[in-house]
């Protein structure tokens, strides 16, 4: 199976080469997670297929974000390929700054694309970026901490039982935490994790007016819930902390559980890289009883910038990084717990990827997630983690910044909402809202 597609999609890209006649150099704008790591290193297998050289610039994920936004918006071509996501690419769609990716062949097969992923990767019903893989949020504990704690988790836990079970677990003496969760500001990093957790306390960014919410006794809530669980179960300096530090820390044995994206789960249970590999389990992201959970949905995708003097070339690229063929090349390489997750219907129909322990709970987690319903009470947004609207990455890096801060102590949760509350009114208002 994987020669016959691995060929199939050789064929594909070599006409495509053909049609472009001379081999190109392309530049993308990575973020610094696993899988892309891993990509860059099967990258010769592109050039071997097509004569293109690849030069990559990979970037942690906030500086990534601000790089790509920048360079896009002011049209600086620096990049061929960027890695952006479900928030930037309706919007910069709709800018006229991305390049149309339905006219990639049929062997690609675009209907493959899980349509939660492809949705919100369109606009108009005009796909403008790749994935190259998609998540939600899950929870990821410690089977043997559980066990020793006396507790047993439940595959759709409330945040009361992942709560009370992080106190249990925590053993800060010998440098085991109860729970792991983001604290580095970031629209991406903290306020993905709060916004989501936001939605299960019934709170939501603005109101059917788009007036603010933070003032709301559900903002309230989740921003004291996350602080007094960190303080009495997180690690120290959690508001330093973001995807990649949470994921050292699991793998090195010191949190009892973490929440977050579904993507680490082969991370944290590869032998290679984690010491409790053997000792996870996964169950859906909590909720609090008023119908919604606290998972994202999100997807790092390939997208081409208007402009760029190579866009046969990187739409090679992009054939060959998020085809079912790339699945199968890392699959035959790196096994099948580590091909890129949540892109692709045909790899949960996989008998192959079937037996892997997380697709399932992987798979429902990003069925559950519902981004054109995302909270308790009626938004005009669109977004699960974020609201879909240009202003929002600057008012939640703000936001984040006030949120980290009172992790770290240097305010109140009380304060931090009304600083959040005041800056998010003051944007709202001077953008016309």
């Amino acid at each position: 199976m994987y020669l016959k597609n691995a060929f199939s999609a050789a064929v594909a890209v070599s006409a495509l080469a053909a049609s472009g006649a001379m081999a190109d150099t392309i530049t993308i704008a990575t973020v610094n997670n696993g899988d892309m790591i891993r990509m860059q290193g099967l990258t010769d297998d592109f050039t071997a297929q097509t004569g293109h050289e690849v030069e990559w610039v990979t970037l942690e994920e906030n500086v990534l974000r601000q790089r790509v936004t920048t360079d896009i918006s002011a049209k600086g071509g620096q990049f061929d390929i960027m890695t952006i996501g479900m928030y930037e690419t309706p919007i910069w769609a709709k800018n006229g700054w991305l390049v149309s990716l339905d006219d990639l062949p049929a062997e690609y097969d675009a209907d493959d694309i899980l349509p939660a992923m492809r949705g919100g990767l369109s606009l108009d019903g005009t796909l403008y970026a790749a994935p190259f893989y998609g998540e939600s949020s899950m929870i990821m504990y410690r089977t043997d901490l559980m066990e020793k704690a006396g507790i047993e988790m439940p595959d759709a836990p409330t945040w009361e039982v992942v709560a009370d079970a992080a106190r249990k677990m925590t053993d800060k003496e010998n440098e085991i935490y109860g729970i792991c969760l983001r604290g580095k500001a970031g629209w991406g990093e903290n306020m993905a994790f709060l916004t989501a957790t936001s939605n299960a306390f019934g709170a939501r960014w603005f109101d059917e007016n788009w007036k603010p919410q933070f003032d709301s006794e559900a903002w309230s809530n989740t921003l004291n819930f996350y602080i007094d669980l960190m303080n009495d179960a997180g690690p120290p300096g959690a508001s330093n902390n973001g995807f990649n530090e949470n994921l050292s820390l699991f793998q090195q044995g010191k949190c009892g559980m973490w929440i977050d994206a579904t993507v680490a789960a082969s991370f944290v249970t590869n032998p290679d890289d984690s010491t409790v590999a053997d000792k996870v389990g996964f169950a859906l992201a909590p909720d609090t009883g008023l119908g919604k959970r606290g998972n994202w949905l999100w997807a790092w995708a390939l997208a081409i910038p208007a402009g760029t003097q190579k866009e046969g070339a990187a739409k090679e690229f992009i054939q060959w990084a998020t085809s079912k063929a790339y699945i199968e090349l890392v699959a035959a390489k790196e096994g099948w717990a580590n091909v890129p997750p949540g892109a692709r219907t045909s790899l949960y129909e996989n008998p192959n990827y079937q037996a892997v322990p997380f697709a399932k709970m992987t798979l429902e987690s990003i069925l559950s997630a519902d981004p054109v319903n995302p909270t308790v009470d009626p938004v005009p947004y669109v977004g699960v983690q974020f609201a879909a609207i240009p202003e929002f990455a600057g008012i939640a890096t703000q936001v984040g910044q006030e949120f980290s801060a009172a992790l770290a102590g240097q305010q109140t949760p009380a304060e931090a909402l009304a600083k959040a509350q005041a800056l998010t009114v003051d944007e709202m208002e001077a953008a016309g809202y």
